[in-house]
């Protein structure tokens, strides 16, 4: 392809209408809300999860005739790779992936933390979008698809109380930027989606019924910490992918932020430092942690 012929693909819109997309984490939450979105558009959509009830019923609550279940684990390199080869099968060649699978642990400091609960973090949401994404890549390059890199709006924020989760967003976020260089000389386009808040049962479970998860999420003023439903979240990531953005960042204002990080993280870590409600809060996390078994 020639490069003015790869700019004028990268331009175009992408027709959704019997594409095949993959979806990891789609049995709730925003992969499950991607995968409405999808199907609404006129595609057949692979759901790939690890919870094989929750996710069978997610296929009878969806399309049965247009889903296909997948029962894997992300961290699981040769189990996902077969998942890409049993979607081929079953249903042609996979258009576009969309790598959302991921877990946030419970708040935690790093000296009193179990550092296997780290490594898990890393594992589902850093290791785990490169063996969803890997085995697609020379179908997707072939046919001019799609990938969805799903990083967060944590990828530039301090990782108070969060680094584990921080880390492994900031890592994804380096990987989706990495991929749309390296497929910029082919037809194959990459967005790289940033969420704030959005209002998922994973969120919930940190933020709202975890006393010290509330705190965390008290630090952060209005608007910033204004929650958005899956849905929207689902609804603009595919008007990115029908676009070919190269990102999309819900609410809006953090990507204001991500504009400028470079200026603002250092005023917000000093802010940090010196702020004796963090240091009241950094040591009942730390007090917990070497309670909790």
């Amino acid at each position: 392809m020639t490069r003015s012929g790869q700019a004028k693909r990268r331009g175009m819109a992408l027709n959704l209408s019997g594409k095949v997309a993959l979806v990891t984490g789609a049995a709730q939450g925003i992969g499950l809300a991607v995968a409405r979105e999808l199907l609404g558009r006129g595609a057949r959509v692979v759901l790939v999860d690890r919870d094989e009830a929750t996710v069978n019923a997610a296929a009878e609550l969806l399309n049965p005739s247009s889903t296909l279940v997948a029962v894997a684990d992300v961290t699981d390199r040769g189990a996902m790779a077969a998942v890409v080869a049993r979607a081929t099968e079953d249903f042609g060649p996979i258009d576009v992936v969309i790598a959302n699978a991921g877990i946030t642990p419970p708040p935690a400091t790093i000296r009193t933390s179990d550092l296997a609960e780290f490594d898990r973090v890393m594992a589902v949401n850093l290791t785990g979008a490169l063996n969803t994404i890997q085995p697609t890549l020379d179908g997707i390059v072939a046919r001019g698809g799609h990938i969805v890199v799903v990083a967060s709006a944590a990828a530039f924020s301090p990782g108070l109380g969060g680094s584990a989760y921080m880390s492994s967003k900031a890592a994804v976020e380096q990987v989706g930027r990495a991929l749309r260089l390296e497929l910029a000389h082919t037809p194959a386009t990459v967005t790289v989606a940033y969420y704030g808040f959005v209002d998922t049962e994973l969120a919930r479970n940190t933020l709202d019924r975890d006393p010290l998860g509330a705190r965390v999420g008290e630090l952060l003023p209005w608007p910033m910490n204004r929650r958005v439903s899956a849905e929207h979240a689902a609804a603009v990531t595919v008007r990115a992918i029908e676009r070919r953005a190269p990102r999309v960042v819900t609410p809006r204002l953090w990507g204001a932020y991500s504009v400028l990080r470079g200026l603002v993280n250092p005023v917000i870590d000093e802010w940090i430092v010196r702020n004796r409600r963090v240091h009241t809060l950094i040591g009942d996390l730390e007090r917990r942690e070497s309670i909790d078994p």
